[in-house]
């Protein structure tokens, strides 16, 4: 939408009526507390909020042999976009832009965004089957290492109990605390916690808000301070946008937080700074560990965890790397189809071979159940990985990812679509010990040559295929490694031959 000055000038002044009003706000004093608290632990650790501090910063060894986390997009979107259009990822955004379909979708359903907007979809998130154990133990069976929720999205909604906005799961919505009970539930499943966090692009996210129900301000804790498209973010803004992912590092603790791309969007660098400074100087006063991760190759050159939104790198690289990505949608959407358990699996292995992890996203239902497909899914790489977890866990990359027909696009994120499917011929291999392993990232139904294992990378001593005691009939000679298939395979999906070599 276009702003003539007039229109400026009416949002200028709502921006000041806003901001006085905070003034007043319940939510002000614990913000100048939680400020406080993150000064006060920059000033107290070993990490100044400046790049050449920050990049002597180790990211986890326990991250470099997790491989694989699960998160859950989940909260009031969810409630609008499991029965919307397409398009209703973004719900709280989509609801108030008139090329959308949900736009229309959402009058028609629920009424005028001018009255009914996307405060009104708080209420309705009630989470009334939500079990946090049921979740964890989910997770924990599709062989995830670390989990946890998204603990707040765009929609600037908090899945915790905050002290700094009244939007919050305790104090709406479900009246729970929906990080602090899962926080508890995936630790006693003894997988590492992890939150993410997306809520510094509010600032953009609810800007079409401004012509409806948020143009009076007086939602501004949810919607942000009325201003003009593309205005930077006020210090209020960033200011809470810090003080949110403190108030977690405090009172859940995390091992791992992410970042979605507000870095590139809206966030200053004096902010990212700050917050790389704060999350370093806590866990080292706290005796932890803890990884940052974010999706900027320019911070990456200093420090954090470099993160790939549904893509990842094409080759090997010196530092551990993360894909996020989503067994479906992003939230949970009734129309939307799922990747089969073979792609999730291959995929996983493909990013091991090239030393990444993954992420992978599972929406749940806005009642609080995984959705049966999702399960079935999740299930699925659960069963792989219980036959196949030693080529997986713990290992590090051979000095070749990978060959075989098969090539990968491009690189880098948004990359995965223009993807196609491996092949038994496409092999991966990771090591670990004495021990290297060839996986072939489908079922052969032929004999197998990896070329890569000619005699020139070693004599090989012994081959076993991970989850069967069956002799494997082999050769190798000066060209290739050439290996006949099983009688039975131990697995769908891919499977895993375990070599050794002699010394």
């Amino acid at each position: 939408m276009t702003f003539d000055i007039k229109t400026k000038t009416v949002l200028a002044a709502l921006a000041a009526i806003t901001v006085a009003a905070f003034s007043g706000r319940a939510g002000e004093a614990p913000l100048a507390e939680q400020l406080k608290t993150i000064d006060q632990t920059m000033a107290n650790g070993p990490f100044q909020p400046n790049w050449e501090s920050l990049k002597t910063h180790q990211d986890p060894e326990w991250f470099r042999n997790a491989k694989f986390g699960i998160y859950t997009h989940w909260g009031p979107v969810t409630v609008g976009a499991e029965d919307g259009p397409a398009g209703g990822q973004w719900y709280g955004h989509s609801m108030y832009d008139t090329n959308s379909p949900t736009f229309k979708y959402h009058q028609k359903k629920y009424g005028g965004q001018h009255t009914i907007g996307y405060k009104d979809m708080v209420p309705k998130f009630t989470a009334e089957k939500f079990n946090a154990d049921d979740w964890a133990d989910l997770f924990a069976k599709a062989g995830a290492k670390f989990a946890g929720p998204v603990a707040v999205h765009h929609d600037n909604f908090a899945m915790w109990d905050s002290q700094l906005t009244r939007w919050n799961s305790l104090n709406m919505g479900p009246h729970r605390d929906i990080t602090g009970e899962l926080e508890r539930a995936i630790r006693a499943h003894g997988l590492k916690f992890i939150t993410t966090f997306h809520h510094g692009y509010a600032w953009r996210y609810f800007e079409p808000a401004f012509k409806f129900d948020a143009a009076d301000g007086q939602n501004a804790d949810l919607y942000t301070e009325v201003h003009a498209p593309k205005a930077p973010a006020s210090q209020h803004f960033q200011d809470m946008w810090l003080a949110m992912v403190d108030e977690v590092l405090q009172k859940y603790q995390p091992d791992l937080i992410w970042f979605d791309f507000e870095f590139f969007a809206v966030i200053q660098p004096d902010y990212e700074k700050k917050l790389f400074a704060d999350a370093y100087d806590w866990a080292a006063q706290n005796n932890r560990t803890i990884g940052v991760c974010q999706k900027s190759r320019d911070i990456h050159k200093y420090t954090s965890i470099l993160d790939f939104e549904r893509g990842r790198e094409d080759k090997i690289t010196p530092y551990p790397w993360l894909t996020d990505s989503a067994a479906g949608e992003w939230f949970h959407q009734k129309s939307a189809p799922y990747k089969s358990i073979s792609t999730l699996v291959t995929t996983l292995v493909d990013i091991v071979s090239k030393n990444g992890c993954l992420l992978l996203d599972v929406g749940p239902a806005a009642d609080g159940t995984i959705p049966p497909t999702a399960r079935e899914r999740l299930r699925g790489m659960g069963d792989w990985l219980r036959v196949n977890g030693d080529a997986i866990y713990g290992t590090r990359p051979w000095k070749i990812y990978g060959e075989g027909p098969t090539k990968q696009a491009k690189a880098g994120g948004f990359s995965e679509n223009a993807d196609k499917p491996f092949t038994a011929q496409d092999i991966r291999f990771t090591t670990k010990g004495d021990a290297l392993y060839a996986i072939a990232l489908g079922v052969p139904q032929a004999k197998l040559k990896i070329n890569s294992l000619g005699l020139a990378a070693g004599k090989i001593d012994s081959i076993t295929l991970l989850g069967s005691d069956a002799k494997l009939d082999w050769k190798q000679d000066a060209d290739a490694l050439t290996i006949q298939p099983a009688t039975k395979w131990p697995c769908q999906h891919a499977v895993t031959f375990k070599i050794t070599f002699q010394k």
